[in-house]
């Protein structure tokens, strides 16, 4: 039998049964993986440009010129650094990588917005709206970590060819390479989400930013190991650049909170908006001792004193 359109009419809030909610969270996978197969697959006609553009400003960073044909060798002035490749499988493992790893990358409008059809259905619309605003902040904030990560690594390289023995060559494994980079940007990119985490908390009234001002000392040292920590290279060109801008995002974080609290405050001394319910007083209150409403009073049916089979009324 058909089913009628009351029955397909799906619910304003997005409630669905447990059945419903798992053939649409398979559907939306299969969507996803569709998307990311087909980003691997455009990302392996160009997976060498892609290397490349990864590994060449390391490379030109310490003086080499370098194409995959030509080997580089170092000189008494300049230390050179040369790319290999172990193990006759090794190209097509690292092809295979890289291609994948790209082709999440061009997929994620995809992915993240199967996500987010996903969440949004359960989220009120305050919380559809703080969402966004997030999603919107935080996609710029980790594109900004993912650039220091990319200007810095030439550097990092730089500084750390300096401790070799003058005329060696420096042999580099690409998968290596590749991973450090990689592990890089992630850093970089997920160390530049921590002030919009603050923020975050602030919002939902976990954090003030009166404490988080009060933090900033205990911030810029943790903030300091944790580049410390979270940079591969001991060299404080990396450090320096991983820890200046969280420094800073600290700190517009902190203002924000700030802000934030104040208009807090205001609206709470102005009180509920004319479209605002106004917050209801639970707190039970004392009402005495109870009183029958009936005290002093009989009814109709009991004014007659005489009893009916040892009763007071005829039941």
């Amino acid at each position: 039998m058909l089913k009628s359109a009351r029955d397909t009419e799906k619910d304003p809030e997005g409630r669905m049964p447990l059945v419903d909610h798992l053939r649409e969270l398979r559907n939306r996978l299969v969507k996803s993986l569709l998307a990311i197969v087909i980003g691997m697959i455009v990302s392996a006609f160009f997976y060498k440009n892609i290397m490349e553009f990864f590994t060449n400003p390391i490379l030109d960073a310490v003086g080499c010129e370098y194409s995959f044909s030509d080997l580089a060798k170092s000189t008494d002035t300049v230390q050179c650094a040369r790319i290999v490749q172990n193990g006759l499988l090794s190209p097509f493992t690292l092809a295979l990588t890289v291609s994948m790893s790209a082709g999440v990358v061009l997929a994620a409008p995809v992915w993240l917005y199967q996500l987010w059809a996903f969440v949004a259905p359960g989220l009120h619309r305050d919380e559809k709206k703080y969402a966004l605003g997030f999603v919107a902040a935080g996609v710029p904030l980790f594109v900004a970590g993912a650039y220091f990560a990319y200007w810095t690594l030439p550097k990092m390289a730089s500084v750390m060819l300096e401790f070799s023995i003058i005329g060696s060559d420096n042999q580099l494994p690409l998968d290596d390479l590749l991973q450090l980079i990689m592990r890089m940007i992630l850093v970089f990119g997920i160390s530049f989400e921590l002030p919009l985490l603050l923020v975050m908390l602030n919002f939902g009234g976990v954090l003030s930013g009166k404490r988080m001002a009060g933090w900033w000392r205990a911030m810029v040292i943790g903030i300091t190991l944790f580049a410390a920590i979270a940079t591969p290279s001991t060299d404080p060109v990396s450090m320096l650049a991983l820890a200046g801008p969280i420094w800073i995002l600290y700190f517009v974080a902190t203002g924000v909170s700030l802000m934030n609290d104040r208009r807090r405050a205001r609206r709470a001394a102005e009180g509920p908006a004319d479209d605002e319910a106004s917050d209801l007083d639970l707190t039970p209150e004392d009402i005495g001792e109870a009183e029958s409403v009936t005290a002093g009073r009989t009814l109709p049916e009991q004014a007659n004193s005489e009893r009916v089979n040892g009763y007071d009324d005829v039941t």
